[in-house]
């Protein structure tokens, strides 16, 4: 059995720092329902509120703006509901006047698959719903989304930074667009939060979406970013939990770890930007000195500073994987929430690469325990094993 392990798949998910977990232990303890009002349930809300601050700190977002839910897919998809309601519902006293009218949703055609998914199911409803291009490094054309606003736009969705490529989007200028159109902005942003700053008020997005275990806290723990007087309803109905906007028994031991995770987010943030990026700079160079005839995708610059894309023409993605996995080396060819599926990435087919390419593509996602090492390890074994399967391959 292969002894050595390198990690090389933190956009899927991330380990649990030792701190987090620390922190989780301690939390086992304190069992009280965080809805009741005796001293158990008191000191179980007030740990909750405590990880409420810190996630909103992360974001330079109050804690009231926050809501906790179980993860990423879940706050994107509350989003849509949200905008379901709008548009079903209109003239009732809870719609937004503003919103009046307005039944468009515009996103793009490489966001994750909880918001592709999301949309096109709006899309099969016979809702109006636009999906931007992007142009070869995955920026979407401004242009595009200044033609596709109008008058009956309701919400723009589109991602920070893509968990495939690491693109990152210039949220900003673009949420600046779509407020000045009237409609609501949204950013699935769990992909770049902790790896680079990210200050809600100061992109101006109405939504943004996070998620614990891309920040070395737990599975199944996240939270949405809601921008006072934007507005919201339930995606799961029941009780008062959350403002009576999120219904369910508090997971008191996911959200603590959770807020951990961001307090320790905030601390490192900068190093970890030029630890990851040093490295992913390293990867990059040796394989295009090491292994003739790639291709790297994604922005040079814009891009999120642990991730590495990188198509091996002649090489199919799941041999690459399977005999890199053989030999200790772990990442992915994109998105975990797509893994299964024999279809080429839609995000690298947004980009044009073509589908020979992005089936022969490989991400290389770093993190905190990555070590230059590691990288010097990827570099002795990946050329071989490309040279091997180009050899084997009819393509």
């Amino acid at each position: 059995m292969q002894e050595k392990k390198v990690y090389v798949d933190y956009n899927a998910t991330t380990p649990l720092k030792d701190e987090v977990k620390a922190a989780m232990i301690e939390d086992l303890v304190i069992y009280g329902n965080a809805s009741s009002l005796h001293a158990s349930g008191r000191a179980a809300r007030e740990r909750i509120e405590a990880a409420r601050a810190a996630a909103g700190k992360l974001l330079g977002a109050a804690a009231a703006e926050i809501i906790f839910t179980s993860g990423g897919s879940e706050s994107n998809n509350t989003v849509f509901q949200a905008m379901r309601h709008i548009i079903n519902f209109k003239g009732k006293d809870d719609v937004p006047a503003s919103a009046a009218g307005r039944n468009e949703i515009i996103t793009t055609a490489i966001e994750h698959p909880c918001v592709l998914n999301s949309s096109l199911y709006m899309k099969d409803l016979n809702y109006k719903v636009t999906f931007l291009p992007v142009d070869e490094y995955g920026k979407i054309r401004l242009d595009e989304l200044k033609k596709a606003l109008n008058e009956k736009t309701l919400l723009v969705s589109i991602m920070t930074a893509n968990n495939e490529i690491g693109t990152v989007q210039d949220i900003k200028e673009i949420a600046s667009l779509v407020k000045a159109a009237g409609a609501y902005m949204h950013t699935d942003a769990v992909q770049a939060v902790g790896k680079i700053p990210v200050n809600a008020a100061d992109l101006g997005v109405d939504y943004l979406t996070m998620s614990a275990h891309k920040i070395y806290g737990p599975k199944g723990v996240g939270a949405l970013y809601v921008r006072k007087g934007a507005p919201l309803f339930p995606l799961i109905h029941g009780g008062h939990q959350e403002d009576g906007l999120r219904a369910g028994t508090y997971n008191n031991t996911g959200i603590l770890g959770f807020g951990k995770a961001a307090e320790l987010a905030i601390r490192d943030l900068a190093e970890y930007g030029r630890r990851t990026s040093a490295l992913r700079t390293r990867l990059r160079e040796g394989f295009l000195e090491k292994i003739p005839n790639i291709k790297i995708n994604g922005h040079p610059v814009d891009t999120l500073p642990n991730t590495l894309n990188v198509s091996f023409p002649g090489a199919e993605g799941e041999a690459i994987l399977l005999s890199m996995d053989i030999v200790g080396i772990e990442a992915s060819t994109g998105s975990a929430c797509a893994s299964g599926s024999l279809d080429p990435s839609h995000v690298l087919m947004a980009l044009g690469v073509g589908p020979e390419l992005a089936h022969g593509s490989i991400r290389f996602s770093l993190g905190w325990n990555t070590t230059a090492e590691d990288i010097e390890y990827i570099l002795d074994q990946v050329p071989p094993i490309i040279h091997r399967l180009r050899a084997m391959s009819s393509l």
